[in-house]
């Protein structure tokens, strides 16, 4: 495989579902900053995985981007909120 094939972008077609692994270290903190940015908007949450010690948990949220700025978008509010470390 060529470097250029790893940097070429996914086709998409939109709308889709989308999956986002958000991580912190409070899982009720994680819901809330969730719940509060889908609104409305249909998704799914559950419980991905938690570190051994029970330090971190990460949440698999689902739901479906209407295009790429949707897309985007929302991984960014996900990663600025106070409550997130990561988002995959």
């Amino acid at each position: 495989m060529s470097d250029s094939t790893c940097k070429t972008r996914p086709d998409l077609e939109y709308p889709c579902p989308w999956a986002y692994r958000v991580i912190g270290r409070d899982e009720a903190a994680l819901r809330a900053a969730i719940t509060g940015l889908m609104g409305r908007r249909d998704h799914t949450l559950a419980v991905s995985n938690r570190s051994a010690r029970g330090k971190y948990v990460s949440l698999l949220l689902e739901v479906t981007v209407r295009d790429e700025g949707d897309r985007l978008s929302l991984f960014a509010d996900l990663s600025s909120h106070a409550a997130v470390k990561i988002v995959l």
